[in-house]
Order: C-alpha cells, then structure tokens, then sequence
C-alpha cells in the first residue's frame, strides 16, 4: 500500500498550532472526526490509548500517532507540519514538527503494519523530512508523500 492510497491532499495541514502532544492530537483527533464523520473523542481516545503503551515519536522530528478504530472503514492518513515543534515524547527526546495521523479499521494488525511501514519509509528519509520542513504549501508536502519515487 503506498501513501498516496489513504492520503489525500485536503487532509495535509501547514502550519498547525498545539503547545503539547495531548492538545496536538485532540486537534488531530477533532479534523479526523469531522473528515471521517466520527466521534472525535472516540479518535481520541484510541490515540491517547495507543500512546500509552509507547511514544509514536520516531525521532528526527517525526511521530506518527496511529490507532485501530472500528468507525473506520479504510486506511485514513492527515499530515501535519507544526508552526512550532512540540515535545512529544519522542525516543531521541526531540520536539516534534512533522506528524502524520494514521487510523486503520479494527481488527487490522496486518494492514496496520503495512499502511504503518509505507508512512514510516517515506519519513526515515532525511532529504524527505528536510523537503517538507520546507515545502511552501501543503500542496507541495502532498506530492512529496504521495510520491513513490526513490529521491536521491
């Protein structure tokens, strides 16, 4: 599954603001609710539990904060890039700035894993991350996750 799969161009957000993880991922939580027509307590409430057993800081700046909710139906991707880093708990205690919201159907462990995966290849690469804290509008971020192409 690749990104552009479950990802679409009106759920990547620029310039997002929140002062901690917990108010980022109710603002994720709340326009993943609306955009899937869902609770967004019960987004919240799945993310919240998933953080629990761990951090989706991945380091470099990055979390991808992901949850299985039984509401949804197929793979739903938002990406955000922050005004301001935030802490986030991350494994290498970096503030985080780029934040990729992943909700899968329950129970979905394999999908899961592999919707998880193709997020977590395209931001392992540092000239990706560099290119979308730099990008000019989330019009250019979405063509960078969408992309499939190795960039060199």
């Amino acid at each position: 599954m690749q990104v552009r799969d479950f990802l679409l161009p009106r759920h990547v957000l620029t310039d997002l603001r929140a002062t901690d993880k917990v108010g980022l991922l109710q603002e994720l939580s709340r326009r993943a609710g609306a955009a899937l027509n869902i609770s967004s307590e019960t987004v919240s409430a799945a993310l919240l539990k998933r953080e629990q057993l761990g951090s989706t800081g991945m380091g470099n700046g990055i979390a991808i904060p992901h949850a299985c909710v039984a509401e949804v139906k197929e793979p739903f991707g938002m990406m955000a890039r922050l005004k301001e880093p935030v802490d986030f708990e991350a494994v290498d205690e970096q503030p985080v700035d780029l934040v990729f919201l992943l909700l899968v159907p329950e129970p979905s462990q394999s999908r899961q894993i592999n919707v998880l995966a193709s997020v977590a290849r395209k931001l392992r690469d540092p000239k990706v991350r560099q290119e979308l804290r730099t990008a000019k509008d989330a019009r250019s971020i979405y063509r960078l996750m969408a992309d499939d192409a190795p960039r060199f």
